[in-house]
Order: structure tokens, then C-alpha cells, then sequence
């Protein structure tokens, strides 16, 4: 690696550990402000009673509830980094532990979600900046804006309504066959088509008026070796970052359909963890998947600087003389 490639993954690397404390600032620093006595809580679901005083200090004292703010960040946070994201009031188990078995189902839904995204999306954006105007671009982007209004929740209830009580040919939740992928994928897969759809049309679109693909036009490159050669690559480069920000918020906002469709997935652990107010997995989720933004947003940084060397440390020079 170069000099200054490697300075500037060094510059992203500590620029995403900034952000990674922050979030995790912010994860603890709002689960401390939240009602209610983590000990009394923990005693409550032990006993099924109110417990004494005595007892909560006791056990504060033993969870080290009773340090400063400061301190008991510090020891979280340093622990977390290791790997320790506490333990569970509702299940007693590590939080780590438990994410850790929950994050394939998740993965999988918004792999399979992404997938569907990109499969209709990317087609439907390119045909429609090419026949800018047409009936087909008109019907496109009048579904990219319906497909981007509906809730998911609201989506993932009418497919249920379709696919399985009327035509009876998917299920209605579960895990273990494909067939239970299908709906929630879709239900996903279809809001992130919305999005995506729209930014290829724009991005096509852009890369179609440059000077150098009217230059290729003009010494009679055919049209499909333009498309293909001169404007998909160019074009590629902002849908690169947004199917990797989105593939994150797929990760992350799987929550209301992974509890329509029953999934086994971190969101619906989540929503049982909120509704229990069990803080150490709702603040080892929050830092879990921030940690998971920080990864997927590296990854995107250096797949654009590799798809645009312009970006990044070899492109200081192309940006600031501007143009392509």
C-alpha cells in the first residue's frame, strides 16, 4: 500500500472510532437518563415482588451502579470494545452472546432484501433515464414514489393479506425454508428499490449530458457500447454509496418487519428488549450496529476511491482541477 493510501485509511480508521465512541456515548448516555433502577429491575424480575431498599443498594453496589457516570462509562465502554456488552435483566445472558446469534437471520434478510432492491431498481432507473419522458418513465417513477411513501409495516400487511391468506402460496412468518424469506425480503426489498430507482434515473441521467459521452456519440460509438462503456461505470459511483448506507439501514431498520413477520432476527430481540426496558441490550444494540455503520461505511469509502481514484488520497489533484 502506498504512503498516502495508507494515510488515508489511517485518517478513516480514526475518523470512524470518533464516530464509534460517540454512538457509544450517546447509547449509554441515554439509557443512564432513562427511568427507572437497573438494580430494582433486575431484583423485580428475580423475585416477582417489590424489593426492599436494602437490597436494591446492595445490588447496585455489586453492579457498580453506585460509581460516577464517568466511571461507570469508562468501564463499559472499554469493555464493550473487548467484546462485553453486559448482561441481559430479562434473559440473563450476555448481550454480545445473544446479538451474535440473532445477526445471521438479520444478515440474511437484508442480503436477500438488497438483493431485490438492486434486481429491480437498477434496471428500472437505467431504461428510464434512457427513455426520459416515456410512458415507461412516467409509470417508474410514479411507482418509486409510492413504493417510497408506504410503511413497511403497512407493505409487509398487505403482502401477508395477498401472498398468504388469499392465494395461500407463502407463510405468514417463520424461519428455516426459503419460503419464509420471501415476504419479509419484499417488503424490504421493495422500499429499497424506491429509493435506489430514483438515484440511478438521476445519476444516468447526469452521466448522459457529459461532454465526453456526447464526444463518443458523435464519432459514431453505438448507442449500447455508450451505455455500457462510457456512462454505467461513471454513474456506478454514487450508488455505491447508497447501497452501502442503505444496506445499513437495512441491517438496522429491519426491526418492524422482523417483528410483523416473526423473524428471528436482532429487531424483533430489540422490540422484546425496549418493551422489558432491558438497557444493557438495548444500549449493546445500538453500539453493535453503530459499530456495523462504521465497518459498511469504510468498505463504501474505499470502494468509491477504487471506482473514482479521483477520490480519496490520489484524488486531491483531480478534484481541485475540476472537472472529469
Amino acid at each position: 500500500m502506498s504512503h498516502p493510501a495508507a494515510r488515508y485509511l489511517a485518517r478513516r480508521l480514526i475518523a470512524l472510532l470518533l464516530v464509534w465512541l460517540g454512538i457509544s456515548l450517546l447509547a449509554y448516555g441515554l439509557s443512564a437518563l432513562a427511568p427507572g433502577d437497573p438494580a430494582e429491575l433486575i431484583l423485580l424480575r428475580q423475585t416477582g415482588e417489590m424489593p426492599s431498599a436494602e437490597a436494591v443498594e446492595r445490588l447496585r453496589r455489586e453492579l457498580g451502579l453506585d460509581d460516577p457516570w464517568a466511571v461507570r462509562y469508562a468501564r463499559w465502554v472499554g469493555h464493550a470494545a473487548l467484546g462485553d456488552l453486559g448482561t441481559s435483566y430479562r434473559t440473563g445472558e450476555p448481550v454480545a452472546r445473544a446479538l451474535a446469534e440473532r445477526f445471521p437471520a438479520t444478515l440474511q434478510l437484508a442480503v436477500a432484501a438488497l438483493l431485490i432492491g438492486l434486481a429491480i431498481a437498477l434496471p428500472l432507473g437505467v431504461l428510464s433515464a434512457v427513455r426520459r419522458g416515456s410512458a415507461l418513465d412516467h409509470a417508474s417513477r410514479l411507482a418509486a414514489l409510492v413504493g417510497a411513501s408506504l410503511p413497511s409495516f403497512w407493505l409487509g400487511y398487505l403482502l401477508i393479506l395477498v401472498f398468504a391468506v388469499r392465494l395461500g402460496v407463502l407463510p405468514v412468518a417463520g424461519h428455516g425454508r426459503l419460503a419464509h424469506l420471501v415476504l419479509p425480503a419484499l417488503t424490504l426489498g421493495l422500499a429499497s428499490a424506491a429509493s435506489l430507482m430514483r438515484l440511478t434515473r438521476a445519476s444516468v441521467l447526469e452521466v448522459l449530458g457529459a461532454d465526453y459521452v456526447r464526444t463518443a456519440r458523435a464519432k459514431g460509438v453505438p448507442e449500447r457500447l455508450v451505455l455500457a462503456r462510457h456512462t454505467l461505470r461513471s454513474a456506478l459511483n454514487p450508488m455505491v454509496t447508497f447501497t452501502g448506507v442503505r444496506f445499513g439501514r437495512l441491517l438496522a431498520g429491519a426491526v418492524v418487519v422482523e417483528t410483523v413477520f416473526a423473524w428471528p432476527g436482532i429487531g424483533k430481540h430489540v422490540v422484546d428488549a425496549i418493551l422489558d426496558r432491558d438497557y444493557p441490550t438495548i444500549q449493546g444494540y445500538v453500539l453493535f450496529m453503530g459499530a456495523v455503520f462504521v465497518v459498511i461505511n469504510l468498505v463504501v469509502d474505499l470502494a468509491y476511491h477504487w471506482l473514482d481514484p479521483r477520490v480519496g488520497p490520489a484524488g486531491a489533484a483531480g478534484n481541485a482541477g475540476g472537472g472529469r
